[in-house]
């Protein structure tokens, strides 16, 4: 059987370059800090040429791993992104889903396989999963088509997911009165809207920037006073105020459905 082959271009998805950097500075002088390895025991400073990685097999025992050691461990191959099987997007939980990238042609003469790929994957409705080596690591991927294109999503690996039961196991069993589940569904319903990103900001980005702008321009710095966590207030009269709330005509941040035409 032929394999069908294209060039594709990976792009990240999604960046932190645009979040505000802070350095360490020395209080007295202005000047940043460097960070240097000093030897545990001795205290001494350690060039980079004497620092070497080690795994620790007993409390203060190391192997030591030379580079070309751990270079060795690499899988060979290239960054080929070789489909595995095709599999129904629902199917993957989204809890392994790691970092997006946007899938395109890598040159001109791709496009119309990488198209076909595309219409491909939205006819039959599945996405593919894929391995590359990525980063030192055989990486698995989760490709679906997206608007244009198509995303990429790595996924975690098995053994780096935790076990729900140390997480729930504490949660006891608890069955809601009647009104109280008629008042949650109440609230959910009036408050339904639609995801929009655009709406969601950084707070503490965004007063981060403000406390910088603030101390550039030799602005006073106040202290932002926090309010005492409020007792904790029964569930059924807490749902009644907010119902009652939401009834005055309190609106949600979230934009509401957009609203299907009539063919």
């Amino acid at each position: 059987m032929a394999e069908v082959t294209t060039p594709v271009a990976l792009y990240a998805a999604a960046s932190s370059s645009a979040r505000i950097a802070l350095h360490t500075v020395n209080r007295e002088t202005g000047n940043r800090v460097h960070r240097q390895y000093v030897d545990a025991e001795t205290g001494a400073p350690v060039p980079p040429e004497d620092q070497v990685k080690g795994y620790e097999v007993a409390k203060g025992e190391f192997v030591t791993l030379e580079p070309e050691e751990a270079a060795a461990a690499i899988p060979r191959g290239d960054k080929t992104l070789e489909v595995a099987a095709f599999v129904d997007r629902g199917e993957i939980d989204e809890l392994y889903f790691d970092r997006p990238y946007f899938l395109g042609p890598a040159e001109r003469s791709a496009a119309e396989v990488f198209g076909l790929l595309c219409e491909g994957l939205k006819a039959a409705k599945v996405a593919a999963i894929a391995r590359a080596l990525l980063f030192r690591r055989v990486r698995s991927l989760l490709i679906a088509p997206y608007e244009a294109g198509l995303v990429a999503m790595t996924l975690k690996f098995d053994y780096e997911m935790r076990s729900v039961d140390d997480a729930f196991s504490r949660i006891p069993p608890t069955e809601s009165s009647r009104e109280a589940l008629d008042l949650a569904k109440h609230i959910i319903r009036t408050k339904r809207g639609a995801f929009d990103p655009s709406e969601f900001h950084d707070r503490y980005e965004a007063a981060l920037a403000e406390l910088v702008k603030a101390k550039v321009e030799g602005k006073p710095i106040r202290a932002v006073r926090r309010a005492p966590p409020a007792p904790q207030a029964n569930l059924l009269a807490a749902l009644r105020e907010s119902a009652r709330a939401v009834g005055k005509g309190e609106r949600s941040r979230l934009k509401p459905p957009a609203r299907k035409k009539a063919s």
